[in-house]
């Protein structure tokens, strides 16, 4: 793959009348993770700012860091993309190219070349059409994802179904990234990272669902995009020790949560940091800009300041 020139970026630079965080914050990653690029005109925006104010980094210089101890520069910023939205390649990908960001795409495997909604979008609309399942209690669209997510994996399945058998009308069909859609991001400079087969929530899945869910992912992602993966993000942010030792099996370098934090990769004395439990921070077309400079100085946001000022996912 074609490694953004680094060194050819422009320098980040000052802000007028705002002193940049010295010392541990100046040295956190912060890992982005975009649900897609939203609106191209903010997102544009927004990685013009990085460029001027961060130190972008690419997922290999992230990896080689927690693997020997390389530092990383100051400010440094990994972007990634959630769940393989499209837009991570329509929109994204021109500006990222053209600024030579590097980044990642944690990509949904079993969506690929099809057409399909995200399950919880699909909730969504279907209660939305009156659509009722008997093990969800839930009867606000608003909250039919989170309701889903926490039952056990069969019974969110089984839910699924009721809902489209009992709703008025049958959710619409979404273009999803295509095997040459990731080809391109892979030229690009946006690495693939795998999210799973179909995004089930690990901790509420057996084990037998579990080893579909990465291996399967795995097998997938490598098959359309040419290239094995070696960095997984934890479907809803949340790690799976089964699934780590699965992908400690397949020789992943890393893999990412959704906690809201930014990541010291330094050693102490007492740990090193699990390159399997890297921290992550949200953010979209509604983040502030306050918000989004204090993150990218390596300031790390309480969950729930982060959580009231984005949103997690975009229709």
């Amino acid at each position: 793959m074609r490694q953004p020139n680094l060194a050819t970026m422009p320098r980040p630079v000052e802000r007028l009348g705002t002193e940049r965080p010295r010392g541990r914050a100046a040295r956190r990653l912060a890992v982005l993770t975009f649900p897609g690029a939203g609106d191209p005109s903010v997102f544009r925006a927004q990685v013009d700012r990085l460029v001027r104010t961060a130190s972008p980094v690419s997922l290999p210089q992230v990896q080689e860091a927690l693997q020997t101890g390389a530092p990383l520069p100051p400010h440094a910023v990994l972007v990634s993309f959630e769940h393989g939205h499209r837009s991570a390649v329509t929109t994204a990908l021109p500006v990222l190219a053209a600024r030579g960001v590097p980044g990642v795409a944690f990509v949904v495997a079993g969506l690929v070349d099809t057409e399909r909604p995200y399950w919880w979008q699909e909730a969504e609309f279907l209660v939305q059409q009156g659509g009722r399942a008997r093990n969800l209690s839930v009867r606000a669209p608003e909250g039919v994802a989170a309701a889903l997510a926490a039952l056990p994996d069969p019974d969110r399945r089984s839910c699924l179904e009721e809902l489209r058998v009992t709703a008025r009308k049958a959710a619409p069909g979404r273009p999803q990234l295509t095997a040459e859609d990731l080809r391109a991001l892979r030229d690009g400079g946006v690495e693939i990272g795998n999210h799973t087969y179909g995004d089930a929530r690990l901790p509420h899945c057996d084990d037998y669902v579990v080893r579909e869910e990465v291996v399967g992912a795995h097998e997938r992602l490598s098959r359309l995009s040419g290239a094995e993966p070696d960095a997984f993000a934890h479907p809803g942010g949340v790690a799976d020790p089964r699934a780590e030792a699965l992908l400690r099996g397949l020789g992943y370098r890393s893999a990412f949560l959704g906690d809201g934090h930014t990541f010291d990769l330094r050693p102490t004395a007492a740990s090193r940091p699990n390159p399997l439990r890297i921290s992550r921070l949200s953010v979209n077309g509604r983040t502030s800009r306050g918000l989004f400079d204090a993150v990218l100085s390596g300031w790390s946001p309480t969950v729930r300041r982060l959580r009231s000022a984005v949103t997690c996912r975009e229709a």
